[in-house]
């Protein structure tokens, strides 16, 4: 019994301290990473992307940006940017910090905490660098000659010195500023980005074609610079949506603007009056949207490149009771392909449009344009099983995000496109699940790196918009209960 009695004691010992170091191993293990909503998890990963591509595309304290980063070799290009790509980092921070915000308004005030004045200031030194691709230039307008100061399509050496004049400036450039120059106001609250985007507007609205056709109707539409004649979806439709916006800023205010235009009588007086900021805005924005919706909207309901074929072939001047002026231009011919971010700026410019005027045909159009384009757009099993493959070519990454952006601003008055929206969600994660690399994804998300690690350079452009998409999912999966 005495033997047996010892054995049960010993046992016993033994379980305890067995016991006792399951208890500390439990204690000192770390505690399971706390859930997050989809919402929150697409968050995360915009500001994964933005911080890499910023630390590895940008350098020195001008924020010069190289166009491609490899970071399988960490090898960074000498060439730089366009103000277009370079557009496409604050494209991301605004998206971030619409983000951020909307956590906080859902009660996440943590994470709004943690971040939000940090890309503030990111936003800030992006803006104030911008001004290496500024220079200023004297143009020969449709209804004036004045000097400005805008953005060119090249890096200057300097703040202030880079050319601008002819073809070394677009107005779609601009207008991709613009753009983001009112969400970072409508973020920050800073009056400086409202004044510089009213600036620009009416740079870009002064390229408007006011000239008269015979019946004095305008002849309508922005050529793509003050350089070209060819008027394109590129350089109307994203001007409708930023339109509206400042519409809805001036909306019961007095402030006041002067219009410039032509007589329709005579066809060649050029007359100024003043008119209201409100219904400049929004008129304006009536007039683009239904100037490209008549000349560029295919029969199979997307919307083609540009209108061609014009008369005169290149810009002209005209001189009216001793004053020169840009002459009228007649374009002809409409031309491809159709791209997805020239139907997807008219999406929003109609989701825009509806919101504040409605006006069903707008609502009647975002619907039409937003089928017709997923069924155009977007290929089913193309390239993987149970995906949906969009063209991917030239720069059709950042293209995409523009048609993505599209149905999420439809999505309010047409839920149907929540399944068009899945399928960017769902070939981000695959890439993001899959392929990510040191906190770069692949070009192609559905397919991945190339086994030769020097071909796997990346777009700054490209990483952005990646980013920027799944920060504008963010909001979108937070405020429509899709988490």
């Amino acid at each position: 019994m005495t033997i047996f009695r010892n054995i049960i004691i010993t046992c016993s010992f033994i379980l305890l301290i067995i016991i006792t170091a399951c208890s500390d191993t439990a204690d000192d293990a770390p505690e399971p990473p706390a859930e997050v909503s989809v919402s929150e998890q697409n968050l995360l990963r915009a500001m994964e992307l933005t911080d890499n591509a910023i630390a590895s595309h940008f350098t020195g304290d001008g924020m010069a940006m190289a166009r491609y980063y490899n970071p399988y070799t960490g090898v960074r290009s000498d060439e730089k940017g366009s103000i277009w790509m370079y557009t496409s980092a604050i494209e991301a921070v605004n998206a971030i910090l619409h983000g951020l915000e909307a956590q906080k308004d859902h009660g996440n005030a943590a994470l709004h905490s943690e971040h939000f004045n940090r890309y503030s200031e990111l936003l800030y030194k992006l803006y104030d660098n911008a001004d290496y691709y500024l220079g200023t230039f004297q143009l020969v307008s449709y209804t004036q000659t004045r000097e400005w100061s805008v953005y060119g399509v090249n890096r200057g050496g300097s703040k202030g010195s880079a050319k601008v004049e002819g073809i070394e400036n677009v107005y779609d450039d601009q207008m991709w500023l613009i753009r983001e120059l009112l969400e970072a106001y409508k973020l920050t609250g800073n009056n400086v980005y409202l004044q510089k985007a009213e600036y620009l507007t009416a740079y870009v609205l002064d390229g408007w074609d006011c000239t008269r056709d015979a019946n004095g109707a305008e002849l309508g539409g922005i050529p793509w610079g003050p350089g070209y004649v060819t008027k394109h979806s590129c350089s109307n439709g994203p001007m409708v949506s930023p339109l509206v916006w400042l519409y809805e800023l001036y909306k019961g205010k007095s402030d006041e603007v002067t219009y410039s235009y032509i007589d329709a009588a005579d066809r060649q007086t050029r007359l100024t009056m003043q008119v209201k900021k409100s219904d400049y805005y929004l008129d304006f924005a009536k007039k683009i949207y239904a100037w490209q919706k008549k000349k560029l909207l295919r029969a199979d309901g997307v919307y083609d490149d540009m209108m061609g074929g014009c008369t005169p072939g290149s810009p002209q001047t005209e001189t009216v009771n001793g004053t020169t002026y840009r002459k009228g231009t007649t374009c002809q011919d409409r031309v491809g392909p159709a791209i997805t971010y020239n139907s997807g700026t008219m999406l929003s410019g109609s989701a825009d449009l509806y919101r504040v005027t409605g006006d069903n045909a707008y609502l009647d159009d975002a619907r039409k344009l937003s089928d017709a384009t997923f069924q155009y757009f977007a290929k089913l099993g193309q390239t993987k099983a149970g995906y949906y493959t969009y063209d991917i070519s030239g720069f059709r990454n950042w293209f995409n995000g523009v048609l993505m952006r599209g149905y999420v601003d439809v999505y309010p008055s047409y839920g149907t496109v929540g399944d068009y929206i899945k399928s960017f969600q769902q070939n981000l994660d695959h890439g993001y699940d899959n392929f990510l690399y040191k906190g770069f994804l692949p070009t192609n998300l559905l397919v991945g790196w190339s086994r030769d690690n020097g071909n796997n350079k990346t777009e700054a452009m490209f990483n952005f918009a990646f980013a920027a998409e799944y920060a504008v999912l963010s909001r979108y999966e937070l405020e429509h209960g899709n988490n």
